[in-house]
């Protein structure tokens, strides 16, 4: 029961770190498309309507799918809630999302034309000549960009939705490559976009002085917005927002306002997957069936607090340095889904013939293995930095605890890979009752 419980509550952890970031990204665009008409507060609180209109949308599709039908029995009732129309509409939107952050943010790579050899080199070198501890932070937190833990639960649990006879290992093999294609697909895209976010910022902004921006702001359809950029001779830092006032003062307002849309784009996807995902760790994690009214106002009343705060009494800069952190925080969680999802596909009782082959099980241990140790060499980097021993106390308790739960979990994946050594006595039977014999 008690690692269960922890594993909900840091997938639930993610979620609304996920959240706060939708919550962030929408009020910047909504400031960059108003002109800094709408202030940052009032775009944060713009996000509870656009909450509504998802709700709107969800509703929507179960009125044209029909409701619940059936007598109410949840063998009748689940399989027209898995698999209705509006299930279909959303996933349609979904697409039509990720296709305006694709387009958007591609736009602004083709403007920038960054060196497309540096580009090659530092996606397969890992490796940044001159970079600290600033890069090291982007760095990780691409990685809880681009694969949110709770999203690794969400495809999980999609694959339910699909109407296959599971009785048949033909239909269901069948299915698993289309998942596995699916799925790739999905990253791919999420990586592409990723890709061109970095490049932009990499060729147009690093190292560029505040005095420079300032002068090419002034002399722009944008100017408005040159006092944000001091003129002086430091270097200038860019965040989402400074990056699309930016791309506007290089490139016309044009590209400022489609950097937004990006933007808004990216934001509403989190929503409905942060949603979805929401619903199905507490259910099966907890047990639990709320409502996707309940779930987004469950997420957003925890995401909406602090952000609304943060935009309030603080400036832009602390509003997109703690995106930054919550990216990192992806990546510090990333374990908590991958090892249990690694547990149970490698274990034969529970998955038969579909059990995780030699070489999947290899490669994923060597992919989890390079984010223990990233997220280690990040933790052991950032320490230094910190001044005072009341923040060593309460840090190093929890990362004792952290450490501790991922040795546990690394203990159960280990056995169900087969380390049956490591088992001992009543642990030759796992508490969800599937023996490991």
């Amino acid at each position: 029961q008690v690692p269960r419980v922890l594993l909900w509550l840091m997938i639930e952890i993610a979620i609304i770190g996920s959240d706060m970031q939708e919550v962030i990204g929408t009020a910047i665009a909504f400031s960059l498309l108003s002109a800094g008409r709408i202030p940052l507060w009032g775009g944060v609180l713009i996000t509870i309507i656009d909450t509504l209109f998802f709700l709107f949308l969800d509703k929507y599709g179960e009125c044209w799918s029909g409701g619940n039908q059936g007598d109410g029995h949840l063998s009748n009732v689940l399989p027209h809630l898995l698999i209705p129309l509006g299930l279909r509409k959303l996933e349609a939107f979904f697409g039509l999302l990720i296709t305006i952050m694709a387009l958007t943010f591609g736009y602004e790579y083709m403007m920038v034309r960054p060196a497309q050899v540096e580009v090659l080199k530092g996606i397969f070198l890992p490796y940044c000549s001159g970079c600290k501890r600033e890069e090291l932070l982007q760095a990780v937190g691409i990685i809880g960009a681009i694969i949110m833990p709770h999203n690794i639960f969400l495809h999980s649990s999609l694959v339910k939705t699909r109407a296959i006879d599971r009785s048949k290992k033909v239909a269901v093999k069948e299915a698993n490559m289309y998942f596995l294609t699916e799925s790739c697909i999905a990253l791919f895209i999420s990586f592409l976009i990723n890709l061109f976010v970095m490049a932009v910022f990499g060729e147009a902004f690093y190292h560029q002085r505040n005095q420079d921006v300032h002068d090419k702001c002034v002399n722009s359809s944008v100017s408005y917005y040159a006092n944000i950029f001091p003129a002086n001779n430091k270097t200038v830092s860019v965040d989402i927002y400074q990056g699309g006032v930016v791309l506007g003062c290089y490139f016309g307002a044009a590209a400022l306002y489609i950097w937004a849309i990006g933007i808004l784009a990216a934001g509403q996807s989190s929503t409905m997957t942060g949603t979805y995902a929401g619903q199905f760790v507490m259910e099966g994690f907890l047990q639990l069936r709320w409502s996707r009214f309940a779930r987004v106002l469950f997420t957003r009343s925890f995401a909406i607090l602090p952000t609304v705060f943060v935009a309030a009494f603080k400036d832009v800069s602390n509003l997109t340095g703690m995106n930054d952190l919550l990216n990192v925080l992806q990546s510090i969680l990333l374990p908590f889904a991958v090892l249990p999802v690694l547990t149970f596909t490698s274990l034969r009782p529970l998955m038969q013939d579909f059990t995780n082959g030699l070489p999947g099980k290899v490669l994923m241990t060597l992919i989890m293995g390079l984010v223990c140790a990233i997220n280690a060499y990040f933790v052991v980097d950032f320490l230094p930095t910190l001044q005072g021993l009341e923040y060593y106390i309460p840090l190093g308790l929890l990362l004792a605890a952290y450490v501790a739960f991922i040795a546990y979990l690394i203990w159960t994946c280990s056995i169900a890979h087969g380390a049956r050594f490591l088992a001992r006595g009543h642990h030759s039977q796992f508490n969800f009752g599937i023996s490991l014999d």
